[in-house]
């Protein structure tokens, strides 16, 4: 590993036509993509690569259309109204398999650009925050360029990295982005409370971030001997910690463990999983393994959507066209839930939107897509109450369905089924 004083002599090893893997979430490395984004005029035919990032992500300004083009695969809000779907694009897969993607598909990585620990006494860093996909991103690079920060905290698992995997560093002592927790509405402390009604002591949960999340996991500080095995968590989770209700004894898959593929959250957070033998983080291609996830006994998956229709579809990752996140690991969770012994897949979403337009609908929009098929759905809560669409026939869904909208959406969902189901032929 060569350490650098200057992030310009770092990355002078990236050459044009290669393809760029950029670290995320909590670990987006700030100071390699600051000095990316000032030397990308010099480039032609870059390709940059990641999950969600936090920042501006000026790479995806119109002035370098010229120089890099965009591969996500996931949509963060600071990528959104960049996307274009030609220089700036979505690459839809499940997270689940998005390291083989990586490390033996079609999308080759010339560099990975990564955010690390400094390195202990034996000379292992530590990926922090972020396991997820890098490690097969890592693997596959020609060249692995790492900012590594005093800040950093050092998490066990499968993040750790040996320095002589890095072949350039240069050294930051920088604070992580933290990601505020979010104020609970009534709204979403209705749903919370309608999940935690079929979510029974010693589950094992796989949860996600915002308010609804959040709700739900406030909900079950009276639960006991509750477990996580999740895509991702944040205070919510932290908070279960604390006050006992989650100690991960009933796990049949990392009992006593926290395990994750990345995590965001406050300071707090980043101060407990620092060198904390409880918390683990491995690649998305294990957390998010269906048959990994069943293998924990009442496995409570719970996932939010944009829309869901009367038959049950999921749209999780667009507004019509308009893509605003991406697959991530909802399916691979939905499915793995579902196989779990006494598992429990959720979709939770509030009633309406914040404009009050309907999220239980006769049909999903044009162009939305099916994240969680028909066939896969098992709970759909909302702060209406909470209905159970698995072994059950169309007409049942849509009457269960009804039931938990909205109370002034509920006529016109009724005859909408009428008129264009019922009456079709």
């Amino acid at each position: 590993m060569q350490i650098h004083k200057n992030v310009d002599d770092a990355l002078d090893y990236i050459k044009d036509n290669h393809k760029i893997f950029i670290h995320g979430a909590a670990a987006t490395p700030h100071t390699l993509i600051k000095g990316l984004v000032d030397v990308l005029p010099h480039y032609k035919g870059l390709e940059i690569m990641h999950l969600h990032t936090h920042g501006n992500a000026e790479y995806t300004d119109e002035k370098f259309k010229d120089n890099v083009r965009v591969t996500n695969l996931f949509v963060g809000g600071n990528i959104r109204k960049h996307m274009d779907y030609d220089r700036v694009d979505y690459l839809p897969c499940f997270l689940s398999e998005i390291p083989r993607l990586l490390s033996q598909g079609p999308r080759k990585v010339n560099v990975a650009l990564i955010h690390v620990s400094m390195p202990g006494p034996m000379g292992y860093c530590s990926l922090g925050t972020s396991v997820d996909v890098t490690n097969a991103a890592i693997e596959a690079a020609d060249i692995v360029i790492a900012q590594m920060n005093k800040q950093m905290p050092r998490v066990h698992g499968d993040a750790f990295l040996h320095i002589s995997k890095i072949d350039h560093a240069v050294e930051i002592d920088c604070p992580l982005d933290e990601l505020p927790v979010a104020e609970l509405t009534d709204i979403d402390k209705k749903i919370g409370m309608n999940c935690a009604e079929v979510i029974e002591d010693g589950s094992c949960l796989q949860t996600g971030i915002g308010g609804i999340p959040n709700a739900v996991l406030a909900a079950l500080k009276g639960h006991k001997h509750l477990g996580l095995h999740s895509e991702m968590w944040s205070d919510g989770v932290l908070d279960l910690i604390e006050c006992g209700a989650l100690d991960n004894s009933n796990k049949k898959v990392h009992r006593g463990k926290t395990v994750s593929t990345f995590i965001m959250g406050t300071k707090r957070v980043f101060n407990y999983i620092n060198d904390n033998p409880s918390v683990i983080q491995v690649g998305s291609d294990y957390i998010n393994n269906p048959q990994i996830i069943a293998r924990n006994p009442k496995t409570v998956a719970i996932n939010s959507a944009v829309e869901v229709d009367l038959t049950g579809q999921v749209c999780a990752d667009s507004i019509g066209h308009r893509i605003i996140s991406g697959v991530g690991g909802q399916m691979d969770f939905m499915r793995g839930a579902a196989l779990s012994s006494r598992g429990r897949p959720i979709i939770a979403l509030s009633s309406r939107t914040k404009c009050g337009n309907p999220k239980i609908v006769p049909f999903l929009k044009t162009g939305a897509g099916v994240v969680t098929t028909r066939n896969h759905i098992h709970y759909v809560a909302t702060e209406y109450g909470i209905a159970d669409l698995y072994g059950r026939t169309l007409g049942e869904r849509a009457k269960a369905l009804i039931n938990i909208a909205h109370p002034e959406d509920r006529e016109m969902l009724s005859q909408m089924w009428v008129d264009k189901f019922c009456l079709l032929n």
